[in-house]
Protein backbone atom coordinates (compact mmCIF):
# COMPACT_ATOMS: atom_id res chain seq x y z
CA UNK A 1 0.00 0.00 0.00
CA UNK A 2 1.15 3.27 -1.21
CA UNK A 3 2.15 5.94 1.79
CA UNK A 4 0.06 9.12 1.36
CA UNK A 5 2.05 11.55 0.41
CA UNK A 6 -0.10 14.23 0.55
CA UNK A 7 -2.66 16.35 -1.92
CA UNK A 8 0.10 18.91 -2.80
CA UNK A 9 3.90 18.10 -3.87
CA UNK A 10 6.36 21.18 -4.15
CA UNK A 11 9.76 21.25 -4.69
CA UNK A 12 12.01 22.10 -1.79
CA UNK A 13 11.49 26.12 -2.20
CA UNK A 14 8.15 25.49 -2.18
CA UNK A 15 7.75 24.29 1.45
CA UNK A 16 10.32 26.84 2.52
CA UNK A 17 8.07 29.74 0.99
CA UNK A 18 5.06 28.05 2.75
CA UNK A 19 6.43 27.88 6.05
CA UNK A 20 8.25 31.61 5.50
CA UNK A 21 4.60 33.15 4.54
CA UNK A 22 2.43 30.91 7.14
CA UNK A 23 4.84 31.87 10.38
CA UNK A 24 4.88 35.71 8.68
CA UNK A 25 1.29 35.68 9.14
CA UNK A 26 1.43 35.03 12.58
CA UNK A 27 3.95 37.42 13.49
CA UNK A 28 2.01 39.72 12.23
CA UNK A 29 -1.05 39.02 13.82
CA UNK A 30 0.73 39.40 17.18
CA UNK A 31 2.85 42.28 16.39
CA UNK A 32 -0.17 44.22 15.39
CA UNK A 33 -3.76 42.37 17.15
CA UNK A 34 -2.13 41.02 20.18
CA UNK A 35 0.78 43.97 20.79
CA UNK A 36 0.33 47.50 18.76
CA UNK A 37 -3.77 46.69 19.49
CA UNK A 38 -4.64 44.99 22.37
CA UNK A 39 -1.74 45.30 24.99
CA UNK A 40 -1.10 49.04 23.82
CA UNK A 41 -4.54 50.26 22.46
CA UNK A 42 -2.08 52.00 19.85
CA UNK A 43 -4.24 51.47 16.86
CA UNK A 44 -7.55 50.16 16.38
CA UNK A 45 -9.07 47.68 13.80
CA UNK A 46 -11.65 47.05 11.85
CA UNK A 47 -13.77 44.30 13.04
CA UNK A 48 -13.52 42.13 9.75
CA UNK A 49 -9.01 42.20 10.58
CA UNK A 50 -9.54 42.04 14.42
CA UNK A 51 -11.07 38.52 13.74
CA UNK A 52 -9.26 37.34 10.94
CA UNK A 53 -6.05 37.88 13.54
CA UNK A 54 -7.55 36.14 16.25
CA UNK A 55 -8.47 32.94 14.02
CA UNK A 56 -5.54 32.88 12.83
CA UNK A 57 -3.60 32.88 15.88
CA UNK A 58 -6.24 30.29 17.19
CA UNK A 59 -4.68 28.60 14.20
CA UNK A 60 -1.21 28.63 14.71
CA UNK A 61 -0.32 29.45 18.09
CA UNK A 62 -3.13 28.55 20.44
CA UNK A 63 -2.36 31.57 22.57
CA UNK A 64 -5.36 33.56 24.28
CA UNK A 65 -5.95 37.38 23.79
CA UNK A 66 -6.29 37.84 27.10
CA UNK A 67 -2.74 35.96 28.88
CA UNK A 68 -0.75 37.40 26.20
CA UNK A 69 -2.28 40.86 27.11
CA UNK A 70 -2.14 40.67 30.66
CA UNK A 71 1.36 39.18 30.35
CA UNK A 72 3.08 41.84 28.30
CA UNK A 73 1.46 45.19 30.01
CA UNK A 74 3.01 43.87 33.51
CA UNK A 75 6.27 43.18 31.77
CA UNK A 76 6.13 46.62 31.00
CA UNK A 77 4.35 47.61 34.39
CA UNK A 78 7.53 45.53 36.19
CA UNK A 79 10.44 45.98 33.53
CA UNK A 80 13.55 44.48 35.10
CA UNK A 81 12.57 43.33 38.35
CA UNK A 82 11.68 39.84 39.71
CA UNK A 83 7.76 40.39 38.98
CA UNK A 84 8.89 40.86 35.32
CA UNK A 85 7.47 37.60 33.83
CA UNK A 86 10.35 37.47 31.41
CA UNK A 87 13.54 39.31 32.15
CA UNK A 88 16.91 38.29 31.09
CA UNK A 89 18.07 40.54 33.62
CA UNK A 90 16.74 38.41 36.65
CA UNK A 91 16.26 34.63 34.80
CA UNK A 92 19.00 34.80 32.66
CA UNK A 93 19.31 35.60 28.85
CA UNK A 94 19.46 31.32 28.22
CA UNK A 95 16.30 31.05 30.19
CA UNK A 96 14.61 33.32 28.71
CA UNK A 97 16.03 32.59 25.11
CA UNK A 98 15.16 28.72 25.01
CA UNK A 99 13.02 28.44 27.83
CA UNK A 100 10.57 31.88 27.21
CA UNK A 101 7.34 29.93 26.29
CA UNK A 102 7.68 28.03 29.42
CA UNK A 103 7.48 31.81 31.72
CA UNK A 104 4.73 32.67 29.16
CA UNK A 105 2.78 29.19 30.64
CA UNK A 106 3.92 30.20 34.09
CA UNK A 107 2.17 33.65 34.09
CA UNK A 108 -0.28 32.82 32.37
CA UNK A 109 -1.50 30.50 35.11
CA UNK A 110 -1.52 33.96 37.70
CA UNK A 111 -4.84 34.46 38.34
CA UNK A 112 -3.74 38.12 39.72
CA UNK A 113 -1.90 38.90 36.39
CA UNK A 114 -4.78 38.19 33.93
CA UNK A 115 -7.20 40.05 36.81
CA UNK A 116 -5.42 43.05 37.15
CA UNK A 117 -4.02 43.71 33.60
CA UNK A 118 -6.33 41.56 31.43
CA UNK A 119 -8.84 44.54 30.96
CA UNK A 120 -10.12 45.04 27.78
CA UNK A 121 -9.48 42.01 26.00
CA UNK A 122 -12.61 40.26 23.98
CA UNK A 123 -15.13 38.61 25.66
CA UNK A 124 -17.73 37.75 23.06
CA UNK A 125 -19.41 34.65 22.34
CA UNK A 126 -16.54 32.80 20.39
CA UNK A 127 -13.90 33.98 22.70
CA UNK A 128 -16.17 32.03 25.74
CA UNK A 129 -17.08 28.98 23.55
CA UNK A 130 -14.14 28.70 21.45
CA UNK A 131 -11.47 30.75 21.62
CA UNK A 132 -10.09 30.57 25.26
CA UNK A 133 -11.65 26.61 26.24
CA UNK A 134 -10.32 24.75 23.30
CA UNK A 135 -7.49 27.08 22.46
CA UNK A 136 -5.33 23.66 20.91
CA UNK A 137 -7.89 22.56 18.98
CA UNK A 138 -6.87 25.22 16.16
CA UNK A 139 -3.69 23.94 16.18
CA UNK A 140 -5.10 20.35 15.75
CA UNK A 141 -6.82 21.47 13.04
CA UNK A 142 -3.47 23.25 11.49
CA UNK A 143 -2.09 19.71 11.74
CA UNK A 144 -4.92 18.04 9.44
CA UNK A 145 -4.68 21.01 6.88
CA UNK A 146 -0.82 20.30 6.94
CA UNK A 147 -0.90 17.30 6.82
CA UNK A 148 -3.36 16.61 4.54
CA UNK A 149 -1.77 19.00 1.85
CA UNK A 150 1.82 17.93 2.34
CA UNK A 151 1.81 14.52 3.84
CA UNK A 152 4.75 13.32 6.29
CA UNK A 153 6.72 16.88 4.96
CA UNK A 154 3.61 19.11 6.26
CA UNK A 155 3.87 17.69 9.82
CA UNK A 156 7.64 18.95 9.76
CA UNK A 157 6.27 22.28 8.19
CA UNK A 158 3.61 22.04 11.27
CA UNK A 159 6.46 21.55 13.93
CA UNK A 160 8.22 24.43 12.46
CA UNK A 161 5.18 27.14 12.56
CA UNK A 162 4.66 25.35 15.86
CA UNK A 163 7.60 26.36 17.36
CA UNK A 164 7.93 30.31 15.61
CA UNK A 165 6.30 32.26 18.09
CA UNK A 166 7.55 30.25 21.21
CA UNK A 167 11.38 31.05 19.97
CA UNK A 168 11.36 34.40 18.30
CA UNK A 169 8.56 35.98 20.37
CA UNK A 170 9.02 34.72 23.72
CA UNK A 171 12.22 33.48 23.29
CA UNK A 172 14.42 36.63 21.15
CA UNK A 173 12.24 39.42 21.67
CA UNK A 174 11.64 39.07 25.40
CA UNK A 175 15.77 37.88 25.54
CA UNK A 176 17.82 39.28 23.03
CA UNK A 177 15.70 42.99 22.82
CA UNK A 178 16.50 43.40 26.91
CA UNK A 179 19.81 41.86 26.32
CA UNK A 180 22.09 42.96 23.14
CA UNK A 181 22.06 45.91 20.68
CA UNK A 182 21.53 48.92 20.50
CA UNK A 183 19.87 51.96 22.24
CA UNK A 184 18.13 55.09 20.99
CA UNK A 185 16.82 56.26 24.25
CA UNK A 186 18.08 55.92 27.73
CA UNK A 187 15.24 53.83 28.88
CA UNK A 188 14.75 52.91 32.76
CA UNK A 189 15.17 49.57 31.42
CA UNK A 190 17.37 46.87 30.20
CA UNK A 191 15.42 47.03 26.49
CA UNK A 192 17.74 47.31 23.28
CA UNK A 193 16.87 47.01 19.29
CA UNK A 194 18.27 44.25 17.92
CA UNK A 195 18.03 45.36 13.95
CA UNK A 196 17.59 48.25 12.70
CA UNK A 197 15.25 46.65 9.48
CA UNK A 198 12.05 45.11 11.44
CA UNK A 199 11.30 42.33 9.00
CA UNK A 200 11.22 38.82 10.34
CA UNK A 201 9.54 39.56 13.08
CA UNK A 202 7.48 41.93 12.02
CA UNK A 203 8.94 45.06 13.23
CA UNK A 204 9.34 43.99 16.77
CA UNK A 205 13.47 44.00 16.48
CA UNK A 206 13.35 48.05 17.54
CA UNK A 207 12.59 46.84 21.20
CA UNK A 208 14.11 49.89 22.88
CA UNK A 209 12.20 52.52 20.46
CA UNK A 210 8.88 50.17 21.92
CA UNK A 211 10.31 51.00 25.41
CA UNK A 212 10.83 54.29 25.25
CA UNK A 213 7.35 54.98 23.13
CA UNK A 214 4.88 51.85 24.37
CA UNK A 215 1.77 53.52 22.90
CA UNK A 216 3.18 54.33 19.43
CA UNK A 217 2.02 52.17 16.68
CA UNK A 218 4.86 53.14 14.37
CA UNK A 219 8.61 50.58 16.25
CA UNK A 220 10.52 52.71 14.12
CA UNK A 221 12.14 55.89 14.98
CA UNK A 222 15.38 56.84 12.83
CA UNK A 223 15.23 57.19 8.86
CA UNK A 224 17.39 54.34 8.65
CA UNK A 225 15.16 52.32 10.83
CA UNK A 226 12.25 49.85 9.07
CA UNK A 227 9.06 48.44 10.60
CA UNK A 228 7.61 46.22 8.31
CA UNK A 229 4.77 46.13 10.74
CA UNK A 230 4.12 50.05 10.45
CA UNK A 231 3.94 49.25 6.87
CA UNK A 232 1.11 46.67 7.06
CA UNK A 233 -0.66 49.09 9.63
CA UNK A 234 -0.32 52.30 7.10
CA UNK A 235 -1.73 49.65 4.09
CA UNK A 236 -4.44 48.43 6.14
CA UNK A 237 -5.35 52.06 6.52
CA UNK A 238 -5.24 52.89 3.34
CA UNK A 239 -2.20 55.16 3.63
CA UNK A 240 0.48 53.43 1.93
CA UNK A 241 3.84 54.29 2.92
CA UNK A 242 6.18 52.71 5.55
CA UNK A 243 9.60 53.20 7.41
Amino acid sequence: MQFFSGMVQLPWWGYALFVLVMTHITIVAVTIYLHRHSAHRALELHPLVNHFFRFWLWLTTGMRTREWTAIHRKHHARVETAEDPHSPQIVGIWTVLFAGAELYKKEALNADTLQRFGEGTPADWIERAVYTPHNVLGLGLMFVIDAVLFGPIGIVLWAIQMAWIPFFAAGVINGVGHYWGYRNFDTPDASRNILPWGILIGGEELHNNHHAYPTSARLSNKWWEFDIGWLYIRLLAGGGGGG
